[in-house]
């Protein structure tokens, strides 16, 4: 999650399993934040450490992610239901990660020993394509993905892995203010009888 100078809540929102941080990125009233190679690159910029660093964003990067995000989003409407997914969204995530299969690298450094860093041998989209399909897979597999949410205000569609059982919402200081608001202001005009 971001917060501006005045500690309002910004777009995008991270920190969420990554394939839930992907899926969100098409927020209420700000369209798309990965519709273009400059939004991609600011969201991968979000994602620092979670994800193989990207050189330069194209266009061969930027439909890769956005095949991913339609894979995984149709998948996860599914899954979460407890239903099965859609077989061309498995086909097309399978597909993602078989374009870039990950592999163990040993080497031995003085400062650290002996590390398995994992690599794709792959072009930047395919390699990028496979980590995110990967991480959808992740969360597909994961027992909690009949747990994800999708916040309960009004007019927000962005998705949440609640740590607690009562998390309605995205961001409590966002939405879960703004339905509050709404509701003081609803009970209120009903009171004094107003339409």
């Amino acid at each position: 999650m971001t917060a501006n100078a005045m500690g309002a809540v910004t777009f995008p929102l991270t920190g969420e399993p990554l394939a839930l941080d992907l899926l969100n990125t098409r927020p209420p009233a700000t369209g798309d934040l990965i519709g273009d190679p400059a939004g991609l690159t600011a969201w991968l910029g979000e994602q620092a450490g979670r994800l193989t660093p990207v050189a330069a964003v194209g266009a061969a990067e930027l439909a890769a992610v956005h095949a991913v995000r339609e894979a995984a989003g149709a998948a996860l409407r599914a899954a979460a239901e407890g239903g099965r997914p859609p077989a061309a969204a498995l086909r097309a995530l399978n597909g993602a990660m078989a374009g870039a299969p990950a592999q163990r690298e040993l080497e031995w450094t003085e400062t650290d020993g002996l590390t398995a860093a994992r690599r794709r041998p792959a072009a930047p989209a395919a390699r990028l394509a496979a980590e995110l399909a990967e991480a959808a897979a992740e969360l597909l597999t994961d027992p909690r993905v009949t747990s994800v949410r999708a916040c309960e205000a009004e007019d927000c569609v962005l998705l949440f892995l609640p740590a607690h059982p009562r998390r309605r919402w995205c961001v409590a200081s966002a939405c879960g203010n703004r339905t509050r608001v709404a509701r003081y202001y609803a009970r209120h005009k009903a009171d004094r009888g107003e339409s």
